[in-house]
């Protein structure tokens, strides 16, 4: 059985859960979040523990059951405590600012890029620091994923966008000209 799985989920107080056929939905203090239930996986909520069931021993069953935990369990932290990612913007010139639900950035190109913002995503930037919030864990990483893809870190200088935790592996440039004979 799914270590994942078999664990209980405890929904905090201001959480609830709403169920209807095919889809799961969790509703909490920062938002709604809802999520495609899938066949074979059923829930079980006993007062405030929630647990998540399945249908038989199949290979396909068991994966189902500890994913639809996992999503669970991102769903009630999210609508609860929201996600969070830090990118950091590392080059000479290279800035952000959040001009309503878009964030513009100067990364080196001869134009200003305008990522606009999906819907339940919120930016902030301090100095280098852009982070990303939202209740849905998913869409805040996708959408940092997609914000470093504007301009990934090089492996020379360092510019670039990167996550806080990321460690870009440094290469050594070109030797150049040492001897002047």
């Amino acid at each position: 059985m799914s270590r994942i799985g078999r664990k209980v989920l405890v929904l905090p107080k201001g959480v609830s859960l709403s169920q209807k056929p095919g889809s799961v939905g969790v509703k909490g203090p920062k938002g709604e979040l809802l999520r495609a239930m899938p066949t074979g996986v059923s829930l079980k909520l006993e007062g405030d523990k929630l647990t998540v069931q399945r249908a038989d021993d199949s290979h396909e069953n068991r994966s189902k059951h500890g994913l639809m935990r996992a999503h669970l369990a991102n769903m009630v932290k999210g609508v609860t405590e929201g996600w969070t990612r830090e990118l950091e913007i590392n080059g000479v010139g290279y800035r952000a600012e959040v001009t309503g639900d878009a964030v513009t950035m100067a990364l080196g190109y001869s134009h200003p890029v305008v990522f606009k913002l999906p819907k339940g995503v919120a930016a902030k930037v301090e100095k280098n620091k852009l982070t990303l919030t939202g209740s849905d864990r998913d869409l805040v990483g996708q959408t940092a994923a997609k914000v470093r893809e504007l301009r990934p870190p090089e492996p020379y200088k360092g510019k670039g966008i990167k996550y806080v935790e990321e460690v870009i592996k440094r290469k050594v440039g070109k030797a150049g000209a040492t001897s002047s004979g």
